[in-house]
């Protein structure tokens, strides 16, 4: 071993438990409880299927009791575990700069009737290729991308969002936070290129960037072919005979009609491995004309003209061989060149790398599989899975390719995050463990044998989203 190598696999140990010592002082009840727990999540041998199987593990040196005591009753300093995940060494791209992506993901809760905020969440694909609307809790998540196809990511924050939300205004402050702790945590100084933030069609990009003005952001998200923005007005404008102001808004831009595009200002090829020849063009400040209705109905005072960069992304083929449609990107940045147009619809295509941590957060930790009853609950075994994945991406340099007889053998930076999971166990003893031994108890006595319960649990509803005016009469009609 080089001595390069030794120091490395030194301070990846040193920062591993020098985060497992601030998780600790995060946990601000049952935190020996809640630690053991995040321990058996890394140690178990195979994907988590039930909670209540960790305690067989000899990490897990509680009851089971203890676990759900835990899970129930225990609290977690949100707050202080959201400053020391962005204080963290944060992934980059290939230029240097942060790469933030938010998406928002389900937790189904289909027959917990007494699990109360429930709202019923949109799903792809399920019964015959049927989206249906399927009760559950959504929560939004917003991680830090690396470079290259990869499917690590640094997860930072997660809020679940309840009936009476705006999608939008709680984005806008979760990313804000995060932005937020990462320049307190030292991760972004003065001079560094602004953090990106990847959105998909399922956001407003214009007004997230109107939201998130101020900070050293920018702004870029997919657009729904369907959109018409405007172009800007021409700089010689010349003033009719009539008088007038000038105009706010130039020409339509319909993204579904070519002829209203006209000539771009700057357009690029590039020859991909999976996808192709990729032909980019873009339009420099196009922005959307904006109304008093929906979203911008409580608006003081003239609205904002929010200009940005159009980007039109069409390549050859897919990966999985299905017809290619071209992707509409706007970006809050406007004169951008050629090159700078690549770095941003690259940054976009590593967006999908937040679906891998998505799956395996799901399938192999286990996120969805306990049946908690309270929404608090579901929010600190979130957080206590979230920091097992932190655990993986920080010994991700210490790992040993453990590989079944018929995996194939990968070099040591390019392990999964679910095959660096199967070689903690062995990691553990090396690290920090500040959880306690826990003390000798009697159980309870519990219900006599034959007992009925006597106060059955409350049945909630499922919560629909609040339905918000789309106009000022209607506005006006409801307000007292």
């Amino acid at each position: 071993m080089s001595l390069l190598h030794h120091d490395v696999r030194r301070e990846a140990f040193a920062e591993a438990s020098r985060f497992r010592g601030n998780f600790y002082a995060c946990l601000t009840g049952r935190r020996d409880a809640l630690f053991e727990l995040t321990d058996a999540l890394l140690c178990a041998d195979g994907p988590v299927t039930s909670p209540v199987d960790l305690t067989l593990l000899a990490e897990h040196r509680r009851g089971h009791g203890a676990l759900y005591d835990a899970l129930n009753r225990g609290r977690v300093d949100a707050v202080r575990l959201r400053r020391t995940l962005a204080a963290l060494p944060q992934p980059t791209a290939g230029d240097g700069r942060l790469v933030l992506a938010v998406d928002v993901s389900n937790w189904l809760r289909p027959d917990a009737e007494c699990s109360a905020e429930r709202l019923f969440c949109h799903t792809y694909g399920r019964g015959r290729d049927q989206h249906l609307m399927i009760p559950g809790w959504p929560y939004s998540f917003v991680v830090a991308l690396e470079t290259g196809r990869t499917s690590w990511c640094q997860l930072l924050d997660a809020v679940r969002l309840g009936p009476e939300d705006d999608v939008a205004d709680v984005t806008a402050r979760q990313v804000r936070r995060v932005v937020e702790n990462l320049i307190a945590g030292g991760r972004w100084r003065e001079g560094d290129r602004d953090i990106l933030v990847v959105f998909d069609a399922g956001y407003d990009a214009p007004r997230l960037a109107y939201l998130l003005e101020g900070l050293p952001v920018e702004v870029l998200g997919q657009l729904r072919s369907d959109r018409v923005m405007r172009k800007p007005v021409p700089r010689l404008w010349i003033s009719p005979p009539q008088g007038g102001r000038p105009p706010k808004h130039g020409k339509e831009f319909r993204l579904a009609n070519p002829e209203t595009s006209g000539e771009p200002d700057a357009a690029t090829v590039q020859v991909t491995d999976r996808y192709g020849t990729a032909c980019v063009m873009a339009w420099d400040r196009i922005h959307p004309r904006l109304t008093t209705r929906s979203a911008w109905i409580d608006h003081n005072g003239e609205l904002p003209l929010i200009e940005g960069t159009l980007i039109r992304l069409e390549v050859d083929h897919l990966p999985g061989g299905g017809d290619p449609l071209p992707v509409w990107l706007w970006s809050s940045r406007t004169g951008m060149s050629g090159a700078e147009v690549d770095v941003r619809w690259q940054a976009f295509l590593r967006r999908f790398d937040l679906e891998h941590t998505f799956r395996m957060i799901k399938q192999t930790l286990g996120w969805t599989r306990p049946k908690l009853r309270t929404p608090e609950a579901a929010d600190r075994w979130t957080w206590l899975i979230i920091t097992a994945h932190t655990h993986l991406r920080l010994t991700r340099p210490l790992a040993e390719d453990i590989r079944r007889p018929w995996e194939r053998p990968v070099e040591p930076n390019r392990l999964t995050p679910a095959r660096v999971r199967r070689g903690f166990r062995n990691l553990r003893p090396a690290l920090a463990c500040p959880a306690r031994a826990p003390k000798p108890t009697r159980p309870g006595p519990g219900r006599p044998i034959g007992s009925k319960n006597k106060q059955p649990a409350t049945r909630f509803d499922v919560g629909k989203t609040v339905r918000r005016p789309e106009t000022i009469i209607e506005r006006d009609r409801i307000r007292p």
